[in-house]
């Protein structure tokens, strides 16, 4: 199955379980793309916590293959040009991956 996934948020825990899941889908064997949209394109700045390993967990995500992409418009927003852990896309992207997939989940 082709999992798409938006992420919209910047908590710690979200971004965390958000992650976890695609971790668990790939390794099921699913094909997972997440989005980075709006609040979500700051989830390579969440320090890691005792807690919550953002930056592990999304180099697992990328160690599996999943693909990661971030919204360009929503690091502007930010004043950023680009993402330190994925390619910059825009919505046109962002539609091409919800047509592609065969389910889409939004967090946040």
């Amino acid at each position: 199955m082709k999992i798409g996934i938006i992420l919209q948020s910047n908590k710690p825990e979200h971004v965390w379980n958000t992650l976890r899941l695609a971790i668990a889908s790939l390794k099921a064997g699913h094909l997972v793309q997440i989005f980075l949209f709006s609040e979500g394109v700051e989830a390579e700045d969440i320090a890691d916590t005792k807690h919550f390993d953002i930056s592990k967990k999304l180099q697992e995500f990328k160690d599996l293959k999943g693909i990661i992409l971030a919204c360009e418009t929503c690091l502007n927003v930010r004043s950023k040009s680009e993402s330190k852990i994925c390619p910059v896309t825009t919505m046109k992207d962002l539609v091409k991956m919800i047509e592609d997939s065969d389910k889409v989940l939004v967090f946040g």
